[in-house]
């Protein structure tokens, strides 16, 4: 059988590749060579796996190529979109910028205008007193002279009396014996009748000035309303924003206002709430004027503490925000990432006090903050700093430069906000303050 199979299958070789001689001749002699089928077979089996496999391999390469180019072309194009998207996300935060420090501006500028305005206040208040003061001085006179007045008609009236009975007097006893006593009375009568006329001419003088000391007051309380008008909207757009921003960044407004109070705990000064009246009891401009003290009093706490939380930037260059707070690869990261050029000044966001300067590993150059409210700020990865342990600093003052240091892939900034030891993500004390700062 395996005989007959191999018969047939040397037929079938010898048919479709018959036996083949290959001459080889020379000067001398004559060779050859014997090409079997097999051979042959095998020559031809041989060569059509290389042509396929130089084939394959050249479509490869091709498809490689093209491949290759077409990931780079797109890894460009994101990488350019990536740029824009960056340089306009800077441009962005340079606007905002601007738009905070005239935020800021405007802030100074309403608050001196409001400090004016609140001496003005003072000063209207303290005129108003005085005239109401007055106001009683006149009335108490207008008391007097109406009792003086009642006091010479009853002496007048007694007179006339007097003179009536001394003429019945005169007719029963003599014109000679009377004629003094008369004479007496007349002068007595005409020195009364000028007293009289003189009191009228005071007191009408002093109605007409009462008249004035109204209208006077009338007009400086129309005045004191438009102030206080002024100061009530000045203080609504002044205190909301505030109020929102620190709502924003998670924290209770009452509760750090109560807090930065019980630090700042003076008494007297500009913001002092006005006493009492002469009547006993609190006007009504009084009373706005002392909400309107307490507003400021906010107001002013409100600054104190804004300057004590982290909501400033901790670079104020142009710089690139290359990755926020959240998972990434798989972990989480702390804080957010703005990259810029080696050296690149880096600021304390709030007053604090330092308590670290140094190396750590993974972060680098690392220098902590501690704040009020119990937040801590940390900027890692630096190339110098410039503060030690134990330094008091303040809200903008130069503390570390940014650089490559410890577990980072490029010059720029980590930077952390801790709230009682747990990390939050920075950008929402960055985001309130856009709107206000």
């Amino acid at each position: 059988m395996r005989t007959r199979l191999a018969i047939r299958t040397h037929a079938l070789l010898a048919r479709y590749f018959p036996e083949r001689r290959l001459f080889l001749r020379s000067d001398s002699e004559t060779r050859f060579i014997r090409l079997r089928s097999g051979t042959q077979l095998a020559a031809l089996a041989g060569t059509t796996a290389f042509v396929g496999w130089t084939a394959v391999a050249t479509a490869i390469l091709l498809m490689d190529s093209i491949g290759a180019g077409s990931i780079r072309d797109q890894a460009a194009r994101e990488q350019t979109t990536y740029e824009q998207r960056l340089n306009a996300l800077s441009d962005e935060r340079d606007a905002r910028a601007a738009e905070a420090n005239a935020a800021q501006d405007r802030f100074n500028t309403a608050l001196k205008q409001i400090s004016a305005m609140q001496s003005e206040l003072l000063d209207s208040e303290a005129r108003r007193m005085e005239l109401e003061t007055g106001i009683e001085v006149i009335q108490a006179t207008l008391r007097d002279a109406v009792t003086a007045r009642e006091s010479l008609g009853r002496r007048l009236a007694a007179l006339e009396s007097e003179i009536e009975t001394g003429e019945v007097a005169l007719a029963q006893s003599g014109a000679s014996t009377e004629t003094g006593t008369l004479d007496i009375l007349v002068e007595a009568l005409s020195k009364t009748a000028e007293e009289r006329d003189q009191i009228v001419v005071d007191a009408q003088a002093a109605l007409v000035r009462a008249a004035e000391m109204e209208a006077a007051i009338e007009q400086m309380e129309e005045e004191n309303d438009r102030i206080f008008s002024q100061l009530e909207e000045a203080m609504t757009v002044s205190v909301k924003p505030l109020d929102k921003m620190f709502e924003q960044a998670g924290m209770d407004p009452d509760r750090i206002i109560n807090q930065v109070r019980q630090s700042y705990s003076g008494q007297g000064g500009p913001l002092t709430p006005l006493s009492l009246s002469t009547r006993g009891a609190l006007s009504d401009d009084t009373a706005r004027a002392n909400r309107l003290l307490g507003q400021m009093d906010r107001l002013n706490l409100y600054r104190i503490a804004a300057e004590k939380a982290p909501f400033a930037a901790p670079t104020t260059t142009a710089v690139r925000f290359t990755s926020g707070f959240g998972r990434r690869w798989g972990r989480m990261h702390n804080g957010a990432d703005f990259a810029g050029p080696h050296g690149t000044p880096i600021h304390a966001t709030a007053d604090g006090v330092v308590t670290f300067a140094g190396w750590q590993s993974g972060y680098g150059r690392l220098v902590k903050i501690q704040h009020e409210f119990g937040i801590e700020t940390r900027y890692a990865h630096n190339s110098k700093l410039h503060v030690n342990v134990g330094d008091r600093v303040s809200r903008g003052e130069r503390i570390a430069d940014m650089g490559n240091t410890g577990r980072s892939t490029g010059t720029h900034l980590h930077y952390e906000v801790r709230v009682g030891g747990e990390p939050v993500n920075p950008m929402i004390y960055i985001k309130a303050a856009n709107d206000v700062f």
